[in-house]
């Protein structure tokens, strides 16, 4: 019997992969709800590891190349790529995008109108990158929960862990060290006047937005990384930007209603890359950053890799990477 602490993205990835080894596992959340709570539900859901490697290391991309065939077999994915543009006044930065990232196709002004008829003549160039998808964070939890209790895990939802657990998979609420808030703020908006089928990037010197659809015209835009530990309410500065951008996509999105905005503490470390730590009897998996839904399967296997061997684990005194 593995136990695991937190049944948000990284305790359910990591309980699903260590069941589909043969292991019984059981999984003890303090929330009611499976998503309530957790940043993951105010994630994008993009499964980007092209467009990531402009500002992220080459592990990121490594970790990251099966994720959208993992998540196909749990959840729907939309597999239509991403747009990335720029206002005219700002065509350099699609052009330092384009020199760190890769898998991209370069377009014209009617590249992108027949790619986004939407979007026909507001852009002059803009960059695709046809292999990229993206999903349905809340969605996918709810079904990755589903998956997981299929195959026999036990999760008991308003039940804080236990004193010791197997797998510690509680993020930034994890007394780890070096482990850093990065808080990220969102906001929902429902626009029947515009239709867009893809991730859309907006760059821009200071606030890149990323624009994903969701169901029945319904869009989830972000891009705030913010050194902060504050828990409080999306900020008006954070809200206006991100409006002004999805506005500078399309005026259409002026008429929006904004459905819900939100914002979560994201645990990072240094290097921003997730690891495997253990102190003493007990394994933690944190560290997703922002790349939480691309990076989750490759750490879950990994996982399954350190404690499938060893059904007992040896004592460490002081806590180390795995």
């Amino acid at each position: 019997m593995i136990t695991i602490a937190g049944a948000g993205l990284a305790g359910l990835t990591s309980a699903l992969e260590l069941a589909r080894a043969g292991v019984r596992v059981r999984v003890y959340e303090a929330r009611t709800e499976i998503g309530d709570g957790s940043v993951s539900r105010f994630a994008g859901g993009m499964l980007a590891p092209c467009c990531e490697r402009e500002n992220a290391e080459e592990e990121v991309i490594t970790l990251g190349a099966g994720a959208a065939d993992w998540w196909a077999d749990i959840t729907p994915v939309t597999r239509l790529g991403t747009l990335v543009v720029a206002p005219a006044r700002d065509r350099a930065e699609l052009t330092r995008f384009a020199r760190r990232t890769f898998g991209y196709r370069e377009m014209d002004v009617a590249d992108i109108s027949a790619l986004e008829p939407s979007l026909a003549g507001r852009f002059s160039h803009g960059l695709f990158y046809k292999s990229e998808a993206h999903l349905d964070p809340r969605r996918a939890l709810r079904d990755l929960a589903e998956a997981a209790q299929a195959l026999g895990v036990e999760i008991f939802l308003g039940t804080k862990a236990p004193g010791h657990v197997d797998l510690d998979c509680t993020g930034i609420q994890a007394a780890l060290t070096d482990l850093r808030p990065v808080r990220g703020e969102m906001a929902i908006l429902h626009c029947p006047e515009v239709t867009i089928s893809r991730t859309i990037r907006l760059l821009h010197p200071r606030i890149p937005l990323y624009l994903v659809p969701r169901r029945d015209n319904h869009f989830m835009i972000g891009g705030t990384m913010i050194e902060s530990s504050s828990e409080r309410p999306v900020t008006l500065r954070s809200l206006s930007e991100l409006l002004a951008a999805a506005f500078a996509i399309h005026p259409g999105f002026a008429e929006a209603s904004v459905i819900e905005t939100g914002s979560g503490l994201r645990p990072a470390f240094p290097d921003n890359l997730p690891r495997l730590v253990q102190c003493g009897d007990t394994l933690h998996l944190n560290g997703l950053y922002r790349h939480g839904f691309l990076l989750a399967p490759a750490m879950a296997a990994r996982v399954v890799q350190h404690l499938i061997p060893e059904t007992t684990h040896a004592h460490h005194s002081e806590c180390q990477s795995a």
